[in-house]
Parts: C-alpha cells; sequence; structure tokens
C-alpha cells in the first residue's frame, strides 16, 4: 500500500471520528441550549449508531462490483453535508435527522479501510497497520472530546463538515482507483454464517460493543448528575478514554502481531472489568481520572487485537467481515446505549456493576471461541 493511501485512508478514519466520542460529553450542553430532558437529547447517540450499523452491511459488498474510491469519495461528501446539517440545525428534531444521515454515510470509511489493509499489506504486519489506523482515529477523538469543553457544540460539527469538503479533493486527486480490485456486486452473507468460528467471532463482537457502549455513552450524563462536574471537566475525564486509546491502539496492534491477538484481546477486557467495578462507588476525581485512562486502554487492546483477527479471515469472508464488524458493532452499540440508559436512570451503581458482570462472563466467552478463529 503506498503511504499516500494508507495517510488519505487515516484522515477519513480521522474525520469520521472527531465527534463520535465527543457527542456523549455534549449531552448536557445541547440539552440546555434546546431545553430538551438529557434522556432525550442522548437519542443523538443510537440514531447515528444504529443506521450506521445497518448500511454499514452493505459497504463491504458493493465494492466487489463498485470502484473503491468513488464509493468512499461519494458517502465522504454526504457525510460531511450532514454534519454541516447538524451545525446549523435550529431545533433537536433536525439534530437527530443530521445524526441518521452521518450515521449511513460515516459507516462506508471503516469497512473499506479494513479491506484495503487485509489485501494490500503482509499478513505478519497487519497488526501494526490496523492499530496505526485506528490510533488516527483515537486522536480525532482526542480532539473532538478535548474541544467540546471549550468551543461551542456546534463546532464540534462544523470542524468535520470542513475537513471533510477539504479531504474529498485530496482523495480525488491522489486516492488510487480500486477498479480493477472489482469484479460483481454479490453479498455472501450466507455463505459467511454457514461458518460457525465466524459466528462465534460476531457473537463476541456484538456482546463487547453492546457492554462497552452502555457504560462509555452514559459517563458524561453520570458526571453531570452524579458528581455536578462542569462541561469542561466532563469533556476532560471522557477525552481521557480517547487520549489513552491513542496509544492503545498503536501499542494493542503490535502486541497482537508479537502477543498473540487473543491474549491481547483478553487482556483488554480484564482492564474494562476492573474499571467497571471500581465505578460502582463514588470515587474522588483522582480515581476518576485513572479509571478512565484504564477504561480507555482496556477497549483499545481488546479492539486492536479483535480487528487484526478480521483482517486474518480468509478472503472469500474479507468484505462481508468488514462490513459485518462495523455492522454488528454499532448496532449492538446502539442497543447498549439505549439499554444502558434504563438502567442508569434507575441507578448508575447497579448499572455499572451489571455491566460489569457481563463483561466478566464474557472474557471467558472468548477463551473458548475466538481461539477457533
Amino acid at each position: 500500500m503506498k503511504k499516500t493511501t494508507f495517510i488519505i485512508l487515516c484522515l477519513e478514519g480521522a474525520i469520521l471520528s472527531f465527534n463520535v466520542a465527543a457527542c456523549s460529553a455534549l449531552i448536557p450542553a445541547i440539552s440546555k441550549e434546546f431545553a430538551t430532558p438529557a434522556f432525550i437529547t442522548a437519542r443523538i447517540i443510537w440514531l447515528y449508531m444504529l443506521p450506521y450499523g445497518v448500511t454499514a452491511l452493505f459497504y463491504g459488498p458493493l465494492v466487489r462490483a463498485f470502484d473503491a474510491k468513488k464509493v468512499e469519495l461519494i458517502c465522504m461528501v454526504l457525510f460531511s453535508i450532514a454534519n454541516l446539517l447538524a451545525g446549523l440545525a435550529a431545533n433537536i428534531q433536525t439534530l437527530f435527522v443530521a445524526r441518521f444521515l452521518m450515521g449511513v454515510f460515516g459507516a462506508a470509511v471503516i469497512p473499506l479501510a479494513l479491506i484495503l489493509i487485509a489485501r494490500q499489506i503482509n499478513g505478519l504486519n497487519r497488526g501494526k497497520f490496523v492499530g496505526l489506523f485506528f490510533s488516527t482515529t483515537f486522536i480525532a477523538s482526542f480532539l473532538g472530546l478535548f474541544l467540546s469543553g471549550i468551543i461551542h457544540w456546534r463546532m464540534i460539527f462544523f470542524i468535520p463538515a470542513i475537513s471533510g469538503f477539504i479531504t474529498c479533493i485530496f482523495m480525488y486527486f491522489y486516492l488510487p482507483s480500486f477498479r480493477p480490485d472489482a469484479i460483481s456486486f454479490k453479498i455472501n452473507y450466507l455463505v459467511t454464517f454457514k461458518n460457525k468460528s465466524i459466528i462465534s467471532l460476531f457473537t463476541y463482537i456484538f456482546l463487547i460493543s453492546m457492554f462497552y457502549h452502555a457504560i462509555q455513552q452514559w459517563l458524561g450524563v453520570y458526571f453531570s448528575v452524579q458528581h455536578g462536574f462542569s462541561q469542561f471537566l466532563i469533556s476532560m475525564l471522557i477525552t481521557l478514554t480517547s487520549l489513552s486509546g491513542i496509544f492503545g491502539e498503536a501499542i494493542g496492534g503490535r502486541l497482537s502481531d508479537t502477543f498473540g491477538r487473543l491474549k491481547t484481546v483478553n487482556l483488554g477486557i480484564i482492564l474494562m472489568i476492573a474499571s467497571a467495578f471500581v465505578l460502582v462507588f463514588k470515587m474522588p476525581l483522582l480515581i476518576l481520572t485513572i479509571l478512565m485512562i484504564t477504561w480507555g486502554v482496556g477497549w483499545t487492546f481488546n479492539h486492536a487485537g479483535i480487528s487484526t483477527i478480521l483482517t486474518d479471515l480468509p478472503k472469500e469472508f474479507l468484505n462481508e467481515a468488514a462490513s459485518l464488524n462495523s455492522s454488528v458493532r454499532f448496532i449492538s452499540g446502539g442497543l447498549g446505549a439505549a439499554g444502558g440508559g434504563l438502567l442508569m436512570q434507575k441507578s448508575f451503581s447497579l448499572g455499572f456493576a451489571f455491566f460489569g458482570m457481563c463483561l466478566f462472563c464474557l472474557l471467558f466467552l472468548a477463551r473458548r471461541v475466538l481461539v477457533k478463529v
């Protein structure tokens, strides 16, 4: 893979990720401006994640028949327009529509990046490139979270809109055509699901993403309601999950190449379990700071290990697996955010304890199902 191609892929990932995590920190500010309860405003999370998860299913098969460059370029233009609409939203309903469209068109980025990395990079080095790619997304997420505590929430949508339009120019001139890789439009999900190992893998991905987002997407509300922190402090705490993720993805990718995929995945989930159970108790700011770092590193170790496993799958499953990865993660993440809210409304301690126990059970499931992949 040419360096310019990989850089453009990373730029796309960064634009996609800039406001994904920041939105959970922005909920209190958006809620206040539109005079809408926080638990209603929080729908901007799953109104992005669910359409993202559904439409991601089509992008992997789509690039069998169409040039991946054209697919990515069209989706990036429309994704940027959706961000512009969100920044200009005059009411919560318009913001909901914009987030829905962002999910539909943003879903192309990750599947296509994984497909191209798997096709063009040697298996012994894939973990490194997967880690670097996702590190870039976490750098952007970190910047978005950091800025969410400083600038007006509308700018968190204007920045990726403008950056997206500029990136489209570079994509048009410098991203190579992938037309030679295209053959015909074919969806192989039925064939893919006949493989029991792949079913096990995506069952695990579904569950880990659901439990992660059930906690992650409510941290902003938790810090606001339970601790009474300011918008700046809320953003800074959640920013730590992305800051730690920058290093977590890069280190996790290298660990996957040297230490092993499964061991990296398990190390990540152990750190997540520890963080969830400590959050059950109302902790001082210093402990919360350490927990956010630990939580972020745990998630990204797990994510890097699983993503590298996906690039190792046989070629006949690669396109569907790359799409399924994004689809399953975001559908389950949306369900986790919605379901997590039901528990968190009753008791944050109950929610953290319940999902911490779910993660603990998943640790033992990983040892049984992932070793077969």
